[in-house]
């Protein structure tokens, strides 16, 4: 298997030149303006990455603020307002405009049509214009947060956001509102694309699992995201127009707008997990060169995962007075959800089995996934227990389970993915060495930052808290001091690869020796995706197949065929 040092490449063979077609969809038009007008869901993939990624050191910078002032039990770095804002901003950054968009829009965008055979996405238009909704989305955010900033939390939670905070809610919330427009949008498009565009022999039960884990997310995207839009409505109009909607003072209830919010917040959840589901599919059967084990499997807990997901809102309501009757059905819900994902990393697991595993820096940032999903996965069912849950509620363990989940695994599968296709989209290399050390260092970075948290949580050192007793210390400070080991290894890949884009060595169409049609056109592919009709023959990852020796690639045929 090619490593990312391969130095011999090309960007297209003499075959695809002679036809007078563009190298690569890079080269047509180097103005800003046929970038920032561009229908190529491959540049709209780079935009989308770029928007992010501004947006995730934004939010990177607020968690710096915060983990400086608890590195000392005293108040000491910022003031208590100041401290409110800063994890406000962390979390309303971090959820609505890095983590929910992360995935889907760039890898999605790139690779859904690349994988299925298309030309594009069903509708190009809809898709520009969903980049520009979720940059005005953010704007209007960072906006509230220039203007004096935001201290309600990434729940908004009444009726402190309606009644009694003096901060811009009403213009952060609408910048949520406005981006979750963007989110239907890219869901509709992906949904009609997989349904319509897939080239000639692509079955449903031929698709790679990223489509399907595509797929299965923008199901939740057209789903939930009209009732949080809707949600956010009513809380401008609370605050607005002075409706009594969930004042309980004037006959409202602060309970529904809980029920409300985490009906689509808790599928939210999956929104950022199951992409992350769909990159590690396709970067451990690559790295492992062995057929996905169970892949029926695989599609049926995808599908379970989106389904039940939608039942299990109320576990984080289970002091909020609801009836034990609710939280235990609630709870059994939650157990049950549990299931397909642990179907999932067995199945990951086994396809790891007896494999011809390469430790490539994609492989690394995978099983670093693997580590940190088992993880909050395990600390999840602690909260799916009611007693267990009204102990550790909104303390440390909360937050620590959470990030386990929405930053260790999600950003791990993220950068898994981009390490994995950077090749394709750059038609570059990066230092591999480089990349293997940013992944063990994030490894350790992040379970450093986020372990101690359990523990002082499981002792009841509350969250949103700016100062705390001093016995909480030793942990707060292995925390603050594992966030700066989490921030070099952030900061690494943004260094190396831009540096790849002016002196990496070229890229081989399918550097990986990985299977995909994505990996059947040139590095980088050209505006039209492919040069010929792409036809799909056999099941995906046909890394060893039956009765063929380990080592033995798959036959590629004509016009991008794959059997």
């Amino acid at each position: 298997m090619s490593g990312a040092s391969s130095d011999a490449s090309t960007l297209a063979n003499p075959r695809e030149l002679d036809l007078g077609l563009p190298v690569s969809y890079l080269a047509e038009g180097r103005s800003v303006a046929s970038w920032l007008l561009t229908t190529d869901h491959k540049r709209i993939a780079i935009l989308y990455a770029l928007s992010i990624t501004f947006f995730f050191f934004i939010g990177g910078a607020a968690a710096t603020l915060v983990r400086l002032e608890l590195f000392t039990p005293q108040g000491d770095v910022v003031g208590a307002d100041t401290y409110n804002k800063l994890f406000s901003l962390h979390g309303i950054v971090m959820v609505w405009f890095f983590l929910i968009p992360s995935i889907p829009t760039t890898m999605g965008n790139f690779l859904l049509p690349l994988m299925i055979g298309a030309r594009d996405l069903a509708f190009p238009k809809l898709n520009l214009i969903s980049w520009y909704l979720n940059l005005a989305g953010g704007l209007l955010t960072l906006a509230a947060v220039l203007a004096g900033g935001i201290d309600t939390g990434w729940t908004f939670y009444v009726p402190y956001s309606t009644v009694f905070s003096n901060t811009f809610v009403t213009l952060a919330v609408l910048g949520v509102f406005v981006s979750g427009f963007s989110t239907i949008a890219t869901g509709v498009n992906f949904i009609a694309t997989v349904h319509f565009l897939r080239a000639p022999g692509m079955t449903w039960f031929r698709l790679p699992l990223f489509v399907w884990a595509m797929y299965t997310t923008s199901l939740i995207f057209v789903l939930a995201t009209p009732v949080l839009a809707l949600t956010l409505v009513l809380v401008i109009a609370e605050r607005t127009f002075n409706l009594p909607i969930f004042d309980p003072a004037r006959g409202g209830d602060p309970i529904l707008f809980q029920h409300l919010f985490w009906f689509y917040s808790h599928p939210a959840v999956y929104i950022m997990i199951l992409p992350a589901m769909g990159v590690i599919s396709e970067v451990i059967t690559c790295y492992a060169r062995r057929r996905i084990f169970g892949y029926s499997f695989m599609v049926y807990a995808l599908v379970a995962i989106a389904v039940i997901g939608f039942f299990t809102w109320g576990h984080h309501m289970f002091t909020s007075g609801m009836s034990p009757f609710a939280a235990l059905v609630f709870s059994f819900l939650s157990f049950i959800v549990a299931v397909p994902s642990a179907i999932k990393v067995f199945n990951w697991t086994a396809t790891l089995y007896r494999g011809q595993i390469g430790f490539e820096s994609p492989m690394l940032y995978a099983l670093g996934f693997l580590g940190l999903f088992t993880m909050g996965g395990l600390t999840g069912l602690f909260l799916a227990s009611v007693p267990i849950d009204v102990h550790v509620q909104d303390t440390y363990f909360v937050v620590a389970h959470f990030h386990y989940i929405m930053v260790g695994a999600s950003v791990s599968a993220y950068f898994a993915g981009l390490h994995f296709w950077w090749p394709k989209v750059t038609g570059r290399m990066y230092p591999e060495s480089w990349a293997r050390f940013a992944a063990l260092l994030m490894f350790f970075g992040f379970n450093l930052t986020f372990f101690p948290q359990f523990i002082a949580g499981y002792l009841g050192m509350p969250r949103r808290y700016y100062s705390y007793p001093p016995e909480f210390q030793v942990w707060n400070v292995l925390s603050s001091s594992g966030a700066a080991v989490l921030a070099v290894a952030y900061l690494m890949p943004l260094g190396y690869l831009t540096w790849s884009l002016f002196f990496g060595r070229r890229a081989l169409n399918d550097p990986w020796n990985a299977t995909g049609l994505e990996w059947r056109t040139t590095s980088p592919p050209p505006r039209q995706n492919f040069f010929g009709n792409p036809q799909v023959l056999a099941p995906p990852y046909d890394y060893h197949p039956e009765a063929t020796p380990p080592g033995d690639e798959p036959r590629i045929a004509e016009e991008g065929a794959l059997t």
